[in-house]
């Protein structure tokens, strides 16, 4: 059996992931791995052969994120095999995976974040709160629903609208019903309940498909405005800034208000703690100077 014909009965068995995840899985299979190692029999691979395949990707010029995913689908595939019994030994064993380190995060100030929210729709304005004010991807704002404030603190963020469905499903890197608490800053929690006053809601949810209520509203709607925004108004929006950047600027100023890393990691929902370290590591405030002050007071006590 080769790489092909067994990705194709390892492939029946991902029913677990969501349609997203899918779909980035079919890519990587389709692009990266299967022109690469497709016709190579199973029981051929070894430490050597997935280091030739990191060393291929490289000289292909792929990008250092998609080297390192590719990699890990691959081992994914490989240790089921070994799984399975198909090896006595860990095919991976001293294979240095490939570094990916995230480029730093372009964040606007409060003042340019405030500028930029007045210069979009109602809709515009609202999806900016969310997001830097609770931590919201885009995918999850444009969710929003009233009856997940949880207190008067506190939003439960419970699903998001897929991409590749258009419909409301499960959040990304949880599983179904899974969720997570965010803060909700008292002024964000006042624009929900004076946007579901002034244009009110379907079901709770504050955002509908323009062309069909019936539907959830679209991320890509929330795009192509920012795209517009971003052409007519070049002197407000900063050069680097993009929507993510909403999202930055709440991890930003989580850190700078000391709030432990672990915590901006689980609000954010990263899958791990890593991907939140790589991203905001240099916005945590004088670790280095305040451990030595603090330790100098202790020293001194």
């Amino acid at each position: 059996m080769n790489l092909t014909e067994y990705v194709e009965l390892w492939r029946k068995g991902q029913r677990h992931l969501a349609a997203s995840s899918a779909r980035h899985l079919d890519s990587l299979l389709e692009h990266h791995i299967i022109p690469v190692l497709g016709s190579r029999r199973m029981n051929s691979f070894d430490h050597k052969v997935v280091d030739d395949f990191i060393r291929t990707m490289e000289t292909m010029g792929t990008g250092t994120a998609t080297q390192s995913n590719a990699f890990d689908k691959l081992s994914t595939i490989l240790l089921d095999a070994q799984r399975v019994g198909v090896y006595d030994f860990n095919p991976l064993d001293g294979v240095r995976s490939p570094q990916y380190t995230p480029t730093r995060a372009s964040i606007p100030t409060p003042a340019q974040l405030r500028e930029i929210r007045e210069i979009g729709d109602e809709k515009f304005r609202l999806l900016c709160d969310l997001m830097s004010g609770c931590g919201m991807r885009n995918a999850e704002a444009v969710a929003v629903n009233i009856n997940n404030i949880a207190s008067d603190n506190t939003y439960r963020i419970t699903e998001q609208v897929n991409q590749t469905t258009k419909a409301c499903g499960r959040l990304k890197h949880r599983k179904p019903g899974e969720y997570r608490d965010v803060p909700l800053p008292s002024r964000i929690k006042q624009e929900i309940e004076c946007y579901a006053r002034t244009y009110g809601t379907i079901d709770g949810y504050l955002l509908r498909d323009p062309r069909d209520p019936s539907r959830p509203f679209q991320a890509y709607l929330l795009q192509n405005q920012w795209q517009r925004l971003k052409r007519d108004h070049p002197s407000i929006i900063p050069e680097g800034i993009v929507l993510y950047s909403f999202r930055h600027f709440f991890a930003s100023q989580c850190l700078q208000l000391r709030i432990p890393i672990t915590d901006v990691a689980d609000w954010m929902g990263h899958k791990s703690l890593d991907v939140t370290f790589k991203v905001y590591r240099h916005l945590m405030p004088g670790s280095i100077a305040s451990a030595a002050s603090s330790l100098d007071l202790a020293l001194a006590a």
